[in-house]
């Protein structure tokens, strides 16, 4: 190359513009030590739901659009604002799923002449919201559904939210650890009627309970007198909305059986164990599908004072698809939320890329030889891994330790011959010589 192609290169490599190494804003990496968790996570969720009876399903991250703009969809913000929506090249709109609810309720209702119901179904998708970046809320983020489709029965909402509880009890959590908080859209629409708002009303205060907890006090009760009509009916609201969690909500409030029914699910998860479930009857869930029992489980240490999963009964949503309505109830609790929750409480595990044996050789021309040894111990169920650089013995062993690995074996032209070979531990030093039989049997006991 002559000189001049030379520095044309040099000149046209300074111009080029460097592609950034960061990920796209909201979204993130997952480098081995956060996979580990990260399936450490799935597994466990996983094993739990499998543990009820449930089976794992999953669909397309791609849904057509419509699914999100119809009656059963969330709320306009989601829709307008906070959804990947595009055009694809069949010019129809399609939407990166921001909920799996929707996809489920779809698939069911598609199939539901050849289903066998009632069903326990969980997926872990992956779901796309575009929303302010803050802690626990990301803009790509894995989400546990667990749902029991083609039952009424009070029990199956007992068993989502017995379950709720035992996935986290499945990491290690203790009762003290989080409280269940738990409501009824039947009791309610109850109420409003008892306040005597309209369908309008009834919405936008929906969706002011909801919003509670973020909003000053004064704030909260300004915006509620501007939804109520009447003093008498906004301080009936302001009296119910002031109860603590597990204070009883008067009688006088209601003619109906709606809070005697929610009063049944939170005794009967009493009685299978579940104590640190309470009525909060500022807990309302962002969705307009919900029709009766919804709950969520809040972290209760102040470092991280807040929801962890939440769900309740939809028995409505299937009729989009025609036909008559599937009951269901189920709830998501999302990967970002539980790896904080496991973080806070130090419930994650020290070890979870464990490696039982690092085979080193002294020189990198046994590194076949090496292969072969490995692939006597991999065929008996160990991970194994040879050593492919010509480092000096001492940062092999580093190398090893941090990767958690168990044991090391160092190999070399004596071992080639005598086919003895010494295994290290390296968590206390010991070694112990042997054959290749007998070493598998030391890393298996």
């Amino acid at each position: 190359m002559k000189k001049s192609d030379k520095e044309s290169v040099r000149e046209h490599t300074k111009e080029t513009k460097k592609l950034s190494t960061d990920p796209y804003v909201g979204v993130r990496d997952f480098y081995p030590e956060d996979m580990a968790v990260q399936q450490y996570i799935f597994d466990t969720w996983s094993k739990t739901a499998e543990s009820f009876g449930f089976a794992r399903y999953d669909a397309s991250t791609l849904e057509p659009s419509e699914l999100y703009k119809s009656k059963g969809s969330e709320n306009e913000e989601l829709v307008n604002e906070q959804t990947y929506t595009f055009t694809d090249r069949g010019d129809r709109e399609v939407t990166l799923r921001p909920e799996m609810t929707p996809s489920v309720a779809r698939m069911v209702a598609g199939k539901r002449r050849e289903l066998t119901f009632p069903l326990r179904w969980y997926s872990i998708p992956n779901l796309f919201r575009y929303e302010r970046k803050q802690r626990g809320r990301v803009r790509e983020h894995w989400q546990l559904n667990c749902d029991i489709f083609g039952t009424y029965a009070e029990a199956a909402d007992i068993e989502i939210i017995l379950l709720a509880s035992s996935i986290l009890k499945a990491f290690g959590a203790q009762d003290a650890d989080f409280e269940i908080k738990i409501n009824s859209r039947k009791l309610w629409n109850s109420l409003c009627s008892s306040w005597a708002l309209i369908e309008s009303q009834k919405k936008e205060l929906s969706g002011l309970v909801d919003r509670k907890n973020k909003l000053e006090k004064k704030e909260f009760e300004e915006k509620a007198e501007k939804i109520f009509a009447g003093k008498e009916t906004l301080q009936k609201f302001l009296s119910v909305m002031s109860l603590a969690p597990g204070e009883e909500l008067p009688r006088t409030l209601t003619q109906n059986t709606e809070y005697e029914e929610l009063m049944v699910v939170q005794s009967r998860l009493e009685a299978l164990g579940v104590t640190n479930v309470s009525y909060d009857p500022t807990i309302m869930r962002g969705f307009d599908y919900y029709t009766g029992t919804i709950f969520e489980l809040f972290d209760t240490d102040p470092a991280n004072r807040r929801s962890l999963l939440g769900g309740g009964r939809y028995d409505n949503l299937t009729e989009l698809f025609g036909g008559d309505p599937i009951p269901a109830v189920g709830f998501g609790m999302g990967d970002v939320t539980m790896r904080d929750f496991l973080e806070t409480h130090k419930l994650l595990p020290k070890e979870l890329q464990r490696i039982d044996l690092a085979i080193i050789p002294q020189n990198i021309l046994f590194a076949n030889d090496a292969e072969k040894i490995a692939q006597t111990f991999r065929a008996h169920g160990c991970s194994v891994y040879v050593s492919l650089s010509d480092k000096k013995i001492g940062d092999h062993i580093k190398a090893a330790e941090s990767r958690h690995t168990a044991h090391i074996l160092v190999f070399g032209e004596h071992e080639s011959l005598s086919e003895t070979y010494t295994l290290k531990r390296l968590s206390d030093g010991k070694e112990t010589a042997g054959s290749l039989k007998e070493l598998v049997s030391e890393i298996k006991s």
